[in-house]
């Protein structure tokens, strides 16, 4: 596929590059789970997923694993956990049920994968079993069935992916994996991120005999779920699981293909990216997302030959392995990107539902806004505006997260990024990184005409046009400084620390983005309004998170795919919810009001920056 996107750019026109790192990757080589029942006998489990007729021969399709994953083995009696939150883990303590020495079983849905692994680790787990219960992937099959005959996951269908927690080679943390790098020592890759206990996902066909042959107290009404048992029990006895896994740890040559045009200023770099690395098929998860990517470079590059600045459009590899190939040539290029890079707008899975939605760093809502008026939307007789906004602007969702490629962009690089995709409102993509996210699934109910492919290609390619054509970057802070403001007063409500500083700063950063001044070149403005991101980054990094370097987002502590403003402040203040001990509370206290002040500082700093001048 690399060498596919690397012939397209050329046909269309386009310069191209390709870059190369050597990174750690991890494959099945054996995997077995049985049931062992009182008696002895023992009922072994597929761990396979069915082939549809008609969808093509899947030999070569991956086994079912988690990425990074370590070998192990156990045999030990099953807790269930519901979503493997650390709250299911508190209640599983209320209802008396003990996890250490225990396999963990587990649905997915609510929470990063790898952060349900560590949970269970945390808690003494040996192993985790992890499965998609039917009632969020297959709303139960009650009306609709499931694929081919609908767009649910069928009961043999499993989400395989990666349980690693930073982003990049874990062998080569802050630094690029090249050929003559640095490499830690993999022999002890739980001091790396990757987790001690070993972990397979499953399908809820697999599931349904552990499930239902649990023992122990009824679990609450929340975490009943849709396989076909009386009720889902907490665990233990009377059944064990055998857990077996064997896994392969080894380097592998990744690339990244670059498609470039250059720009009048040919150092101020606009880049759009999607990776093209998939764990099957891929036709949602990424490749609907690059075949928006290509169609745009062959528009581009047919009808836009000299841009103001330079295109950059980026086809990563290895991002299903924890954002590998766009994260390592971040850190590859980090001083020139902070230099010269104007924005990152990213495309995953462009279409796996109705719904458009976009997230982005607050000074691009605007422009978002403007370029979603001016899209029909293919499904109603309105804009996409129309449809995903309506009457409100409150519906830009943030890039917090680790879950796609912006993440090195903006949590390590400070540069200012979007993201949006087609998906469903109310549930998740439900053949994710399974066998049927596939090409008959994204033909009958996907996209069946592909209008919303078209349609994000139209605002993607709008988005881009304005900032490498527009003299003024169209970048707004002052809807900055008001997205934050907000964001200030939830987090302060009944908070006996001062928040002063931090509302200070905004009210800064809001007064000297109504009156930046106006230069004689307008790239010494464009400057400006380019490196104030920047300035939101904090070397240190987020506590216990030092790779994610963005005070103003970033991960939740409990899941790497979550989004949290002011993460490091949000942080504290869930300690401090549910903690007791009088000097444990001073002392988060005191964390709290320092994390305020760090948080002041990266915001003044970006005032500071878009008054334009030192001195001024």
């Amino acid at each position: 596929t690399a060498k596919f996107v690397e012939e397209r750019f050329r046909e269309f026109g386009l310069s191209t590059r390709t870059v190369d790192y050597e990174v750690l990757v991890s494959y099945p080589l054996k995997r077995s789970l049985s049931v062992v029942y009182p008696s002895n006998s023992s009922l072994s489990l597929g761990l396979d997923e069915e082939t549809v007729d008609g969808d093509g021969d899947s030999s070569g399709v991956i086994p079912t694993f988690f990425a990074y994953s370590p070998s192990g083995e156990a045999l030990a009696e099953v807790v269930y956990a519901n979503y493997g939150q650390k709250s299911d883990f508190d209640e599983l303590k209320s209802l008396g049920v003990e996890v250490r020495g225990s396999v963990v079983i587990a649905r997915l849905g609510k929470s990063f994968r790898g952060d349900i692994v560590f949970n269970a680790q945390e808690e003494g787990a040996v192993a985790v079993v992890l499965y998609p219960d039917p009632r969020d992937y297959a709303t139960n099959a009650t009306t609709e069935g499931y694929y081919p005959f609908s767009r649910w996951l069928p009961p043999s269908g499993v989400q395989r992916g990666s349980v690693i927690q930073d982003p990049g080679d874990p062998l080569t943390p802050g630094w690029p994996s090249s050929k003559l790098s640095e490499r830690l020592n993999a022999s002890n890759l739980t001091r790396l991120g990757v987790p001690a206990i070993p972990a397979l996902p499953i399908s809820a066909r697999d599931a349904l005999p552990i499930i239902e042959a649990l023992g122990g107290p009824v679990a609450p009404d929340s975490w009943q779920g849709g396989l076909a048992v009386d009720a889902y029990r907490a665990g233990k006895e009377p059944v064990k699981l055998d857990f077996r896994y064997e896994a392969n740890l080894t380097t592998a040559t990744i690339r990244n293909v670059f498609g470039i045009i250059e720009g009048s200023e040919k150092d101020r770099y606009v880049l759009l990216g999607n990776h093209r690395d998939a764990w099957t098929y891929g036709a949602g998860d990424p490749n609907s997302g690059t075949a928006c990517l290509l169609e745009i470079a062959r528009i581009f590059g047919q009808f836009l030959r000299r841009p103001a600045r330079t295109i950059v459009f980026c086809s990563w590899d290895a991002e299903e392995y924890s954002l590998t190939g766009s994260t390592e040539w971040v850190e590859d290029n980090l001083a020139m990107l902070k230099a010269r890079a104007v924005a990152y707008l990213n495309v995953d899975e462009a279409v796996t539902g109705s719904s458009f939605s976009a997230s982005a760093t607050p000074q691009l809502d605007n422009l978002l806004f403007d370029v979603t008026k001016m899209v029909k939307d293919p499904d109603s007789n309105g804009t996409i505006f129309d449809s995903w906004c309506g009457k409100s602007n409150d519906c830009v969702g943030r890039l917090g997260g680790g879950g796609s490629d912006y993440a090195p962009f903006l949590q390590h690089a400070g540069i200012p990024s979007t993201s949006m995709t087609y998906e469903e409102k109310n549930s998740d993509f439900p053949v994710y990184h399974s066998l049927y996210d596939n090409y008959n699934w994204m033909k009958n109910f996907g996209d069946p005409e592909f209008h919303r492919h078209a349609t994000v290609v139209k605002v993607w390619g709008l988005l881009a046009r304005r900032l490498v054509m527009d003299t003024i970057l169209p970048f707004n802070y002052v809807s900055y400084a008001n997205v934050l403001e907000v964001n200030i007063l939830s987090l302060s409500k009944s908070r006996d620390v001062n928040f002063f500083p931090l509302h200070f700063a905004v009210d800064q950063l809001r007064e000297l983005a109504s009156k930046i001044p106006s230069f004689t070149a307008p790239r010494s403005k464009n400057d400006i309004l380019m490196l104030g991101e920047r300035c939101f980054l904090d070397g240190e990094g987020l506590p216990g998170k030092p790779w994610f370097k963005h005070l103003i987002y970033g991960p939740t502590q409990t899941n790497v795919y979550g989004t949290s403003t002011f993460p490091a402040i949000a942080d504290v203040i869930s300690k401090m919810a549910v903690g007791e001990d009088k000097e444990e509370l001073k002392a988060l206290k005191q964390d709290l009001q320092h994390e305020i002040w760090r948080a002041s500082r990266a915001v003044q700093c970006a005032a500071n920056v878009l008054k334009g001048d030192i001195f001024s």
